[in-house]
């Protein structure tokens, strides 16, 4: 008997301890908890907003200098010489890059996903190199993460560009005419608002004389 009672109260705190279990569980992962749930991924649009467009090298180039991408390439100095007649490394010779064929650098070993794309290096293409090599060209072995900020690239690409290349830039945005104009005229409005109230007070005068 003395076991038997052993036995069954062994059991009810079993059983006791998963029923505590279940509850605390069914707290932890209830599938309508009230928070939010999840993280925001860089880059990814919740449905029905907008994500705003990245300025365009042509803008960049006007809010950086050449020393600035000096300075940025720094980063890249371990594996890229660019001065000219300069060797490869592991990464090949920069000198005079823009407005060659991509992978054309003789002596360098490139990658079959770099050498598969056709065309030459412009200012946009590299840009787009610049913010994710494994993305330009998927299977590259090219390690280097990229440069996500657009100033960063435009700096770099100036700086390559004066080393070599010298190509003409990209004229800068011209700015809307349509909206300039509407904001000299909201500003003229702006501007006069005793224009405005003396016309109101002749509409009032002219309206008690026709009564």
């Amino acid at each position: 008997m003395s076991q038997f009672n052993t036995i069954a109260g062994w059991s009810l705190a079993g059983g006791i301890v998963a029923l505590g279990a279940s509850i605390v569980t069914n707290g932890m992962f209830h599938g309508e908890r009230p928070e939010t749930m999840g993280y925001v991924v860089e880059g990814v649009v919740e449905e029905g907003g907008e994500e705003e467009a990245e300025m365009t090298m042509a803008e960049a180039f006007t809010q950086v200098t050449v020393e600035q991408g000096e300075a940025v390439y720094r980063r890249c100095a371990s594996c890229h010489t660019i001065n000219e007649g300069g060797a490869n490394g592991i990464g090949p010779n920069l000198w005079g890059k823009l407005g060659r064929d991509i992978a054309s650098i003789p002596g360098f070993n490139y990658s079959d996903a770099l050498s598969a794309i056709e065309g030459s290096w412009n200012f946009d293409n590299m840009s787009d190199w610049l913010a994710r090599p494994a993305a330009f060209a998927q299977g590259t072995t090219m390690s280097f993460a990229g440069l996500s900020d657009p100033l960063d690239r435009a700096a770099v690409i100036l700086y390559m560009n004066a080393n070599g290349s010298n190509l003409p830039l990209p004229e800068p945005p011209a700015a809307d005419e349509t909206e300039a104009e509407d904001a000299e005229i909201e500003g003229e409005e702006a501007a006069d608002p005793e224009a405005e109230a003396d016309i109101e007070g002749g509409e009032a005068a002219e309206a008690e004389a026709a009564e």
